[in-house]
């Protein structure tokens, strides 16, 4: 399977597609039809991101009794202009996309085509594919349509332990994107600075509060990391507006409360207007998928291990309706979003191992 998961790997990178490209989009979802088993139903859904290309359903119906969804997105950080080619050095794959997560799109479909030689084996499968999981900041509408299912496998890029045992991910952090708008006053910097309100100073406060917040090492892991300022337009004009970005993740949501009370409402008479945005819940399957992971451990004949991971995945949105879902059974990899991102060649085999005996495993309970 291996071979055939790479040369599709090297179709779906050759074209660009970052979030918002819906040209691009389109491209990508009609390659991943192509290589979806020839008994699938394909759909198009609305995306949750109103400007995006529709996401792409295909599902299967068996005779046996699971149900399972396997979890991916086709779009990409990296502009159509910084686009980089597939190219290979040594073992590595390059290739804008590789490791997140168009590597692990077509892992997912060699595991969809061969679940599909053996329908009895389940009662539904569904492979989601969806166009905006790199900046989607409205709601993911479609949690509601796999509610019951027995399982959600999502195929962000794997991993391996400190010891070489392959690992999965169990947990992740719930994440926010925290924007913070200052209200000031222009006014010549040189003449009357007194009578401007500076929005710049505001907002550096601002930033220096919600840092302060921060509690990486205490129960929620809270990290809070201003990164992105904008204020000014000319160098002799006190800022009359701009704005702070701010991410901002935590084992628990409820701790993002606690970085928006941190922000002062003024100050030098700059008000400023805190409003949190794309927040995505965390993920805690650690205790549903632990009988699984050693049920596979054993069927694969190596140890597959829980792990945890700080960034944002759909597979979040899943886990409070269907409890034992699982990430991070793509191909191993590394620079995601970076135009040094790859894949590890020789990776493919052993992760598509993974993936069947996790599928097995979730079969036979």
């Amino acid at each position: 399977m291996a071979p055939r998961v790479l040369l599709e790997t090297e179709e779906l990178v050759a074209v660009s597609s970052p979030s918002g490209d819906n040209a691009g989009a389109g491209q990508v979802l009609a390659l991943c039809t192509q290589f979806l088993p020839d008994e699938a139903r394909v759909e198009r859904l609305p995306c949750s991101t109103e400007i995006c290309a529709p996401d792409l359903l295909a599902t299967l119906t068996g005779t046996g009794s699971a149900r399972i969804v396997l979890l991916g997105h086709i779009d990409t950080v990296i502009p159509e202009a910084d686009h980089k080619p597939v190219h290979r050095v040594g073992e590595r794959l390059y290739g804008s996309g590789t490791a997140d997560m168009k590597g692990g799109v077509a892992l997912s479909l060699a595991v969809a085509r061969s679940l599909a030689e053996d329908s009895s084996r389940f009662a539904e499968l569904a492979v989601l594919l969806v166009c905006d999981e790199e900046w989607r900041t409205a709601a993911f509408r479609h949690t509601d349509r796999f509610r019951g299912y027995d399982a959600c496998l999502c195929f962000e890029a794997g991993e391996r332990t400190e010891d070489g045992d392959e690992g999965v991910i169990v947990r992740r952090k719930g994440a926010a994107t925290l924007r913070v708008r200052a209200v000031g006053r222009a006014a010549h910097s040189g003449v009357a600075p007194q009578n401007g309100r500076n929005a710049l100073l505001a907002l550096a406060h601002a930033a220096i509060a919600v840092a302060g917040a921060a509690d990486p090492d205490g129960p929620d892991q809270l990290t809070v990391v201003p990164t992105v300022v904008r204020s000014g337009d000319v160098s002799n004009v006190v800022p009359a507006a701009g704005e702070l970005v701010v991410d901002t993740r935590s084992n628990d949501t409820a701790a993002f409360q606690r970085v928006v009370a941190a922000i002062p409402a003024e100050v030098g008479g700059a008000k400023l207007e805190p409003h949190m945005e794309r927040v995505w819940p965390a993920l805690d399957s650690e205790q549903a998928t632990a009988p699984v992971l050693r049920r596979a451990s054993e069927l694969l004949g190596r140890p597959i291990v829980a792990r945890r991971r700080g960034g944002a995945s759909d597979a979040s949105h899943f886990a409070a309706t269907v409890p034992l879902t699982i990430d991070g059974l793509g191909p191993l990899g590394g620079a995601a979003h970076t135009p040094e991102e790859y894949i590890d060649e020789g990776s493919v085999a052993d992760r598509i191992a993974v993936a069947l005996a996790l599928v097995d495993a979730i079969l036979s309970t």
